[in-house]
C-alpha cells in the first residue's frame, strides 16, 4: 500500500495552483465534483489515521503531510466557492472537511513536542509547523459558514476541542475563541447554550482522561473566554458561570488523571469522589453515574465490598420502580429497557456486596423493598419466596456469625507537601477486619514514603503545618453509638447492638491523659485528668468511602473522679458482656474471663478500686470538693454493683474450670469473699435484675435499666418533652385488709411472671455456687418488688390510671422489705420501705432517670446482709426446698386460683 501512497504523493507534489484549478473545472456537473471531494476527504482521513510508512521514515511522512496540507487548503477554496451559498450548501461535505482538517492537525507525527530538540529544529527548518497554518484555515472556514454555523452545534464541539488541546500556544489562542462563537450562535437562536455546554463537558472529560490538556491550557481557556465575554455584556453573566464550571471541571479532571494509575488508593478514590460530586452539583446525571461505577470498580479491586454496595446504591436511588424507559448508556445494562429492570438488577448486586461485607442489616432493608415489589406490584411469588429465604439467611447470620468490630483511626496530614485535598486536614479512616493500628500505619507510610510520623497525639503547631515536608499523625478513636429509638426500653440481643456500635457512626472520641498538679507516686488516679476530643465527620461511616474529613472538633476535660466513674462503669459493662458471652456459647474458653475476674478481685494483680477509695472517699477530699458529693455516691454505687456481677462471673468460672485450675479458682473465691464482705458492709448490697426473654436461652442486654449512665451522659428521660407528672402509681389502702395468705399468693404470682422474663443469674436445682446469695434470695422472694416496675411505668405511662383503693394489685405494691430499684436496674436493700405517693414526685422520678444520683450507702436489713464471717464458701448456705412434682404443682396452682377468685 505504501507504494501507491508514494505514487499519489509524488503526483500531487508536482501540481501547482493552476493544475488544481483546471482539474476542478474539468467536472461537468456539481454532483460529480461533490462526489470527488467526498471521496478525497475520506481517503485522506483514512491514510492519516493509518501508519503507511515505518515509524522511522520521518522524511516520507513529512513529505506526505506537506502535500496533503496543500491539497486540503485547495479543496477548502472549492468548498467556499461551490458549496456554501444558498441552496448550494452541503452540510455533509463541510462536516467531512472539518473532521479531515482536525484529524490532520492532531496526528501524532505533527506533535513536535514529542521529538528531541535536534529533530524538532530540523522539521521546523525544512517543513515548518503545519499545525498553525491549518488551524488558521479551520478558523477561517468556520467564520465563512455564517448562518450555517448552528448546523454544526453540537456535533463539531468535540473535534474543535480536540484541536484546541494540541499543546501549541499560538494555535490555542487562535482556535479557543471558536467556542465563544458557538455559544453566541446558540444563544442568539435559543436564548441559552445548554446543548453546547453539555457536549463540551462530555468531550472534555474523555479528552483530559485520555491525556490531553494541562494547567496552562486551563488558564488560557479561562482568560480567552472571559475576554470574549467582556465584548458582549448581555452574555457576560452566563458566560462567566460557564467558564467557572469548565475550569473547575478541568481542575478535578487533571487531579484525577494525575492519580489514575497511581497505587495510592486514597488519592484515586478521593479524586473520583470529587468528580462525581461535581457532576452531581451541576446536574449531569450521565457523567455522575459513569463515575459512580468507576468508584465501584475501585472498591471491588481492593475488596471494599461494603463501600462498593453504598456506591452502587446511589445509582439505584436515581431510578424508580416503574416501566419508564431507561435511556442512559451505562455499561452492563444494554439489554435492559425499563427503570424497574435496571433497579432490580442493581439491588441484586448491592445485596450481594452487602452480604460479602457482612452488612446484613443493610441488605435486609433492600430485600424488604424488593419483596414489596414482588408481592404487591409484580405478583411474582417465586421471586418473593427466594427473597424471603435470603432474608431469613441474613437474620440467621446476624445472630450466629462472628463479626469483628472494625477499628477507626484519626489521621492528620500536616505540611505543605501534601495535595490540597489532604493538606493540614484530619480524616477518620475505617479499618478492615482485625486490622491493627500498627498495620494501618505501616500501609499509610508506604503510600507516603517521604512523610514523617509524629510521635505525639497533640495537635501540631504552625511550624509543622507550614513546613514544606509531610507529617502524618495517626491514633485510634472510639465511635460513639447513636441511640436507636427502635431499641428504646427493650431487651435487645448483643449481636444486634454490636452492629450499631461500630456502624452508622459519625462522631468519634479520643481521650488523652493529662497530669495536673504534683504527681502522687502512691496513687496516680488522684491527679489523672482526661482531655477528651470529639471528632465529627461530614457523613456516616461506612459509606462510599472508607474515610471522611473531620468537619468539627470539640474538647472537654474530665476530672479524676469523673474518670474513675467511667472506668468503673466500663469495667462493669465488660464483666456483664463476658458473662453473657459465656452463657450464650458454653464452648468459649474461660481464659479471658479468668484474667478479667482475677485482675479485679485479687488486689495483688491490679490493686482493685482501693486506690479510688484512698483518692476520693477520704474526709479531706470530701471537705475540699463538696460539689463532688453526688459523684462520690455514684462511684460508690458502681463499686457496689460490681459485686453481684463478679459473683455471677465466678459462679460461671467455677462451673467450667478444669482440675488443674482449681487452686486458681479457689484463690479467686477466697479473695472475692473478702472483697464482698468489705464492699457490702460499706456500700450496701445490690441484686441483679433478670433479663432473659421467655423464648430464648441466650442472655439479652437491657438498653436502659441495666446500664448506669456516665456523669456526663444524658438520657432520653431527661428531655424537656418528658412529662414527669404523667407517671402515676395505683394507690394501696392505708392498712392492708387482705389476709397475709392472700397477699403471699398475689406476690408469688407476680414473682412467677417475673421469672418468665429471665433466668440470667438464676442457679439450677442442686447446682449451687460457692459464692451466692441463696439465703438472702430465699428470704426475700415473698417480699420483693416487681423487677420490671420501672420499665413498665416508662412503657405504659400513657395507659396507667389510679386504681381505686379497694382494688389494689400486688404487682403495684412496694416490697415489704423496702427493696427498690436504682438507675442500674437491680435492687438496693434498705432498712424500711419508702412511702407510696399518689403521684410520682420529682424525687422518685429521678430514681428512674439514667442520670439519677446513686443510692447512699445504707445499713443492710437485719438478717439480710451477711456479716463478713458468714460470707465464707457455700457450706453455711441453705439449699432451697425441692420443688414438688409437676402434678402437685398444677393442683396447687388451681387451689391458688380458686382462692384468689
Amino acid at each position: 500500500m505504501s507504494h501507491y501512497v508514494a505514487c499519489m504523493t509524488a503526483i500531487l507534489s508536482h501540481m501547482d495552483d493552476s493544475h488544481y484549478r483546471d482539474y476542478i473545472q474539468s467536472f461537468t456537473t456539481r454532483q460529480d465534483l461533490m462526489d470527488f471531494l467526498m471521496e478525497t476527504f475520506i481517503i485522506f482521513k483514512d491514510l492519516i489515521g493509518k501508519t503507511v510508512y515505518p515509524s522511522d521514515w520521518m522524511v516520507m511522512t513529512m513529505v506526505q503531510n506537506r502535500v496533503f496540507c496543500r491539497a486540503i487548503n485547495q479543496f477548502a477554496e472549492t468548498l467556499t466557492q461551490n458549496f456554501l451559498h444558498g441552496s448550494n450548501f452541503e452540510l455533509q461535505l463541510w462536516n467531512n472537511y472539518f473532521h479531515l482538517a482536525v484529524a490532520f492537525l492532531t496526528q501524532k507525527s505533527l506533535q513536535l513536542e514529542n521529538y528531541s530538540h535536534v529533530k524538532r529544529y530540523a522539521i521546523l527548518y525544512k517543513y515548518g509547523d503545519m499545525r498553525e497554518a491549518l488551524g488558521g484555515s479551520i478558523r477561517d472556514m468556520w467564520c465563512n459558514l455564517g448562518e450555517h454555523q448552528i448546523s454544526f452545534i453540537p456535533d463539531l464541539v468535540g473535534p474543535i476541542l480536540e484541536m484546541t488541546l494540541v499543546p501549541h500556544v499560538e494555535l490555542q489562542r487562535s482556535t479557543i475563541p471558536l467556542f465563544f462563537d458557538m455559544m453566541l450562535c446558540e444563544y442568539r437562536l435559543t436564548a441559552k447554550f445548554s446543548s453546547f455546554e453539555d457536549e463540551i463537558i462530555k468531550k472534555l472529560d474523555s479528552e483530559v482522561e485520555g491525556g490531553r490538556g494541562d494547567e496552562q491550557y486551563k488558564q488560557l481557556f479561562q482568560k480567552t473566554l472571559l475576554d470574549c465575554c467582556k465584548k458582549h455584556p448581555h452574555l457576560a453573566k452566563p458566560c462567566e458561570n460557564f467558564v467557572a464550571m469548565v475550569t473547575g471541571l478541568m481542575e478535578r479532571l487533571l487531579d484525577y488523571r494525575a492519580v489514575m494509575y497511581d497505587e495510592n488508593q486514597a488519592y484515586r478514590m478521593r479524586c473520583t469522589v470529587n468528580l462525581l460530586n461535581f457532576y452531581k452539583e451541576i446536574d449531569r446525571q450521565e457523567m455522575y453515574i459513569r463515575y459512580l461505577h468507576k468508584l465501584r470498580d475501585l472498591h471491588l479491586r481492593y475488596e471494599n465490598y461494603t463501600e462498593a454496595a453504598f456506591t452502587l446504591l446511589l445509582h439505584a436511588k436515581l431510578l424508580k420502580w416503574s416501566d419508564e424507559p431507561f435511556s442512559a448508556q451505562t455499561q452492563g445494562f444494554e439489554s435492559m429497557h425499563t427503570q424497574r429492570q435496571v433497579k432490580e438488577s442493581l439491588y441484586s448486586k448491592i445485596i450481594d456486596y452487602f452480604d460479602k461485607g457482612k452488612m446484613w442489616e443493610e441488605a435486609i432493608v433492600l430485600c424488604k423493598e424488593l419483596a414489596q415489589q414482588y408481592e404487591s406490584e409484580l405478583f411474582d411469588y417465586e421471586m418473593l419466596s427466594a427473597n424471603l429465604q435470603i432474608q431469613a439467611k441474613f437474620f440467621q447470620n446476624i445472630m450466629t456469625v462472628l463479626r469483628p468490630k472494625p477499628d477507626y483511626f484519626a489521621v492528620g496530614y500536616y505540611g505543605q507537601g501534601f495535595p490540597t485535598f489532604l493538606r493540614n486536614m484530619i480524616f477518620i479512616h475505617r479499618g478492615k477486619e482485625y486490622e491493627r493500628r500498627e498495620d494501618f500505619e505501616l500501609q499509610l507510610m508506604t503510600q507516603f514514603p517521604s512523610a514523617e510520623k509524629l510521635k505525639t497525639t497533640s495537635p501540631p503547631g504552625d511550624d509543622v503545618k507550614n513546613s514544606p515536608g509531610q507529617y502524618i499523625q495517626c491514633f485510634t478513636v472510639q465511635p460513639i453509638l447513636v441511640e436507636n429509638n427502635l431499641f428504646k426500653n427493650k431487651c435487645v440481643p448483643d449481636q444486634i447492638l454490636d452492629f450499631y456500635k461500630a456502624n452508622k457512626v459519625q462522631n468519634f472520641t479520643y481521650s488523652r491523659p493529662v497530669r495536673k498538679g504534683p504527681k502522687n507516686p502512691e496513687n496516680e488516679f488522684a491527679t489523672m485528668w482526661i482531655e477528651r476530643t470529639t471528632f465529627s465527620t461530614a457523613y456516616r461511616l461506612p459509606d462510599i468511602l472508607r474515610w471522611y474529613k473531620v468537619t468539627s472538633m470539640c474538647e472537654i476535660t474530665l476530672s479524676p473522679l469523673e474518670n474513675a466513674i467511667e472506668t468503673m462503669q466500663t469495667a462493669n459493662e465488660k464483666i456483664l458482656t463476658m458473662i453473657k458471652q459465656q452463657q450464650s456459647d458454653p464452648s468459649l474458653s474461660i481464659n479471658p474471663l479468668s484474667m478479667l475476674l482475677n485482675g479485679i478481685v485479687d488486689p495483688a494483680v491490679m490493686g482493685g478500686f482501693a486506690k479510688y477509695e484512698k483518692a476520693f472517699f477520704t474526709e479531706d477530699y470530701k471537705q475540699k470538693h463538696q460539689e463532688d458529693q453526688e459523684k462520690i455516691l455514684k462511684l460508690q454505687d458502681l463499686i457496689a454493683w460490681q459485686i453481684p456481677l463478679l459473683a455471677s462471673g465466678i459462679h460461671i468460672h467455677g462451673q467450667k474450670v478444669t482440675g488443674d485450675l482449681k487452686p486458681f479458682h479457689e484463690r479467686m473465691e477466697e479473695c472475692f469473699t473478702q472483697l464482698r464482705a468489705k464492699v457490702e458492709s460499706q456500700y450496701g448490697v445490690r441484686q441483679l435484675p433478670l433479663f432473659e426473654g421467655p423464648h430464648s436461652s441466650r442472655p439479652r442486654s437491657m438498653m436502659t435499666s441495666f446500664r448506669p449512665m456516665s456523669t456526663i451522659s444524658t438520657g432520653s428521660l431527661g428531655s424537656p418533652g418528658f412529662d414527669k407528672d404523667s407517671l402515676e402509681l395505683p394507690l394501696p389502702k392505708k392498712g392492708i385488709s387482705k389476709s397475709q395468705e392472700k397477699l403471699d399468693v398475689e406476690e408469688k404470682k407476680s414473682e412467677k411472671r417475673e421469672n418468665r422474663n429471665s433466668l440470667l443469674f438464676l442457679y439450677r436445682k442442686n447446682d449451687r455456687p460457692s459464692i451466692s446469695d441463696t439465703t438472702e434470695h430465699s428470704k426475700d422472694v415473698g417480699a420483693s418488688m416487681s423487677r420490671n416496675m420501672s420499665d413498665s411505668l416508662l412503657d405504659k405511662r400513657d395507659e396507667q390510671r389510679p386504681t381505686p383503693q379497694g382494688k389494689t394489685t400486688s404487682s403495684s405494691l412496694p416490697t415489704i422489705s423496702g427493696s427498690r430499684k436504682n438507675s442500674f436496674g437491680g435492687r438496693v436493700k434498705s432498712a424500711k420501705p419508702p412511702p407510696l405517693p399518689k403521684k410520682i414526685s420529682p424525687t422518685v422520678y429521678e430514681q428512674f432517670s439514667p442520670d439519677a444520683p446513686p443510692e447512699a450507702p445504707r445499713p443492710a436489713r437485719l438478717g439480710s446482709v451477711k456479716s463478713p464471717s458468714s460470707l465464707s464458701p457455700v457450706k453455711s448456705a441453705k439449699s432451697p426446698p425441692t420443688p414438688p412434682p409437676k402434678g402437685k404443682r398444677q393442683s396447687q396452682c388451681e387451689t391458688v386460683k380458686a382462692s384468689h377468685q
